[in-house]
């Protein structure tokens, strides 16, 4: 889901632990049958806002009038699975022969449609293919939850109520303009929607009436949910006529340091320091920037990543969800699987032991950041520290090994 979406999930974008549903957080989300004053103050403050943006009244009864307080979808917005899988899991999972060969079915049978919008926005058909597959499975499932219901649920649950708050009153804008029912407006339980899975935001931004019937229909109409995406892309900065980034081969002294996405170099500065593609070959001589990204350390496979991939990271900031898209619509087109870096998968730390990692990191004096059990950028940058003081390999990748290490080097937590 496209960038306002992993703005919500993103710190979904790393791990996720189950949390229980506090008492309060139950009470709060009971349904709307359960008459609640507090929640009827909020709603009836929401509505002066969305009054005041120049939302109808006739839009604010439609949309709010029955409105359900979910206490699932608060269940959900605790827990976040996307980094709890290795590498190579998460990628198995969704680039599957099932998926690879449907995805090449449908590109063939929408090819025309997808032709013409690569040629208005510079995005190859695969790359659309490959983030309808990976979104809905094609379409198959696009959420069966009242967006309206999932948006006010989150918004009044406080955690993060500013973001939902107002992707709530894009989503009643999305109905006042006459793109979608109420009742027809359904998507994830983080309100994200239709073939493409796009937040409201994200929809009032990039979204395409291309069949011209004065209605932007990402939930039924194909032409308006692929060119909204290809639009999205677009205007993210991506670059026709490049790829997203190539799988490559590592010398066997490569200085693990600058397998980095902050680290940019072009291809021939790669090339002088040993990196070739997978297979062997050197690298293509193109006048093109790429950082290496490793996303299971230096057991896993490596990836020069170009412009195109961090376009894709604006879709969702996961390294791994970037990966197997750029993956998924290579197999679309007939490429190989990966080649390396499966021999040595494990099985991932779960969120309390990321956070024991962290606080370990932080105790011995690595500045881990927060012990959140996400492990961004600050925990990567301690774990290459440490690992460099320890004569370690300097992946920054949070291995179990790497766990193992840190609780042998510090005293114990209290």
């Amino acid at each position: 889901m496209p960038a306002a979406v992993a703005a919500l999930i993103l710190l979904s974008v790393l791990c996720g632990g189950t949390a229980q549903v506090s008492a309060e957080t139950q009470a709060k989300a009971a349904s709307a049958d359960a008459p609640d004053p507090a929640f009827a103050t909020w709603l009836a403050s929401l509505r002066e806002e969305a009054r005041d943006s120049g939302i109808s009244e006739a839009t604010l009864d439609a949309a709010l009038q029955d409105v359900a307080l979910l206490v699932r979808v608060i269940e959900l917005d605790r827990r976040q699975p996307e980094f709890t899988q290795t590498f190579w899991q998460y990628l198995d999972r969704r680039v599957t022969d099932t998926r690879v060969e449907r995805g090449r079915m449908l590109l063939e049978k929408h090819g025309l449609l997808l032709n013409e919008i690569q040629a208005s926005y510079g995005v190859p058909a695969r790359y659309l293919i490959a983030l309808w597959g990976l979104e809905t499975n094609f379409g198959d499932y696009m959420g069966n939850n009242r967006v309206i219901d999932a948006l006010v649920t989150l918004a009044y649950d406080q955690r993060r109520a500013r973001f939902f708050r107002a992707e709530l009153l894009q989503a009643l804008k999305i109905i006042d303009q006459g793109h979608i029912t109420p009742d027809g407006m359904m998507g994830s339980w983080a309100g994200a929607m239709g073939h493409m899975q796009f937040m409201p935001s994200t929809f009032m931004g990039y979204a395409v009436d291309h069949t011209g019937d004065g209605r932007k229909d990402i939930w039924g109409s194909l032409p308006d949910a692929f060119s909204s995406a290809a639009n999205f892309l677009a205007n993210s900065g991506w670059q026709a006529g490049e790829l997203w980034g190539r799988e490559v081969r590592l010398p066997a002294r490569f200085d693990l340091a600058l397998a980095d996405i902050r680290t940019r170099k072009t291809i021939a500065q790669w090339s002088a320091l040993g990196v070739r593609r997978a297979a062997g070959g050197p690298l293509p001589p193109a006048d093109m920037e790429g950082a290496i990204v490793m996303p299971q350390g230096q057991s896993g496979p490596a990836f020069l990543v170009y412009d195109n991939f961090r376009v894709i990271m604006r879709w969702n900031r996961s390294v791994n969800y970037a990966v197997t898209v750029g993956h998924l619509a290579d197999r679309i087109v007939g490429m190989p699987p990966l080649a390396n870096g499966r021999e040595a998968d494990h099985a991932p730390l779960t969120r309390s032991e990321i956070m024991e990692l962290q606080q370990l990191l932080n105790q011995l004096g690595f500045v881990a950041g927060a012990a959140d059990g996400l492990p961004g950028p600050s925990t990567q940058s301690a774990i290459r520290d440490f690992q460099k003081q320890h004569a370690l390999p300097p992946d920054g990748y949070p291995s179990p090994a790497l766990l193992q290490r840190l609780r042998q080097s510090a005293p114990p937590l209290s």
